[in-house]
């Protein structure tokens, strides 16, 4: 069961030698920056999919080691916005660069350099935050390593940016990117008690617990169209009861995640309420609702009764 800031217990004295501060995981849609901060934080705090553009809110992982503790920011993927809801996302990962104290910017090292990367990079190197390049993937690249690499390499030696290559999926080179990172981190207080490993409430995890399983389950234009809402969570000693709205813009993407005699609905409540069981580490019964809001992505109004917002 995860710790969670509603049961907050002491924060303890640091050594004089601990160290401590916020690394920002940056990077293009799809590069496995949520898939990182999980093993790195060792629980499963951030969705993941095969679908770009998973993650919409800043969500903070905590890694707490008898040396450190770092703070982990993972971000949205920098892309091109197509609306209202893309231009927040965005803007909260670029403002992410100026508030933490380095940069971890992640690419995946399994396919060439892009446009996507090079325009990260060009925002990267406007910022006075330190950046370390994380090539990730590095289990994928098969006999091309030696090329893709040297593209990447080259990226980090003309910004003078310190680079480590690793699998967020297998674990390979994580001791040294955390090693890297140490390094680099200056001295510093517990920011949390150490027990802790996300600042999100309980809530926020299990509406996102809801949407990754619409992101695995259905097709086409539905998983970027939906936003969750959970309405009421009831304890009673049996089991944890959690009331949930799905939100989607059209008809159609409706009947799409309801399915045919509610066939999609229940294998979305069944597969999410498998993942809010390990959460609560109890017994969970979960009713979901689907909601009509006709472009409620393009209306701020709507965009901030739903939690998305431009970040300070």
């Amino acid at each position: 069961m995860l710790d969670f800031p509603e049961t907050l217990t002491a924060i303890p004295q640091a050594p004089p030698d601990f160290k401590s501060g916020f690394v920002g995981i940056l990077g293009r849609p799809n590069v496995g920056k949520s898939t990182l901060m999980n093993h790195l934080v060792g629980e499963k705090i951030a969705i993941t999919s095969p679908v770009s553009q998973t993650t919409r809110n800043r969500l903070r992982g905590i890694l707490t080691t008898e040396q450190a503790q770092i703070i982990f920011v993972d971000t949205p993927g920098i892309h091109r916005p197509h609306h209202e809801l893309g231009k927040v996302l965005v803007k909260n990962a670029e403002r992410a660069i100026n508030s933490v104290d380095i940069v971890l910017f992640v690419v995946d090292s399994a396919v060439p350099l892009g446009g996507g990367d090079r325009y990260v990079a060009e925002l990267l190197s406007r910022a006075k935050t330190p950046v370390i390049l994380g090539l990730n993937k590095a289990d994928q690249q098969g006999k091309d390593a030696p090329e893709l690499d040297q593209t990447y390499q080259a990226l980090a030696e003309a910004q003078a940016w310190p680079w480590c290559k690793f699998s967020a999926l297998t674990g390979q080179g994580l001791a040294d990117l955390q090693h890297l990172l140490l390094t680099h981190l200056e001295p510093g207080p517990y920011y949390y008690p150490p027990s802790l490993v996300t600042d999100q409430p309980e809530r926020f995890i299990m509406a996102e617990l809801i949407r990754e399983q619409i992101l695995l389950l259905t097709r086409q234009e539905v998983p970027h169209s939906v936003a969750i809402t959970i309405e009421k969570v009831e304890e009673t000693p049996e089991r944890t009861h959690v009331f949930a709205a799905i939100t989607v813009e059209r008809s159609s993407q409706k009947g799409i995640l309801i399915g045919k005699e509610g066939s999609m609905l229940k294998e979305i409540g069944r597969a999410a309420r498998q993942q809010m069981q390990k959460l609560v580490d109890g017994a969970v019964f979960l009713k979901l609702f689907v909601k009509i809001e006709p472009k409620w992505r393009q209306s701020r109004q709507q965009l901030l009764e739903f939690g998305y917002r431009v970040e300070d």
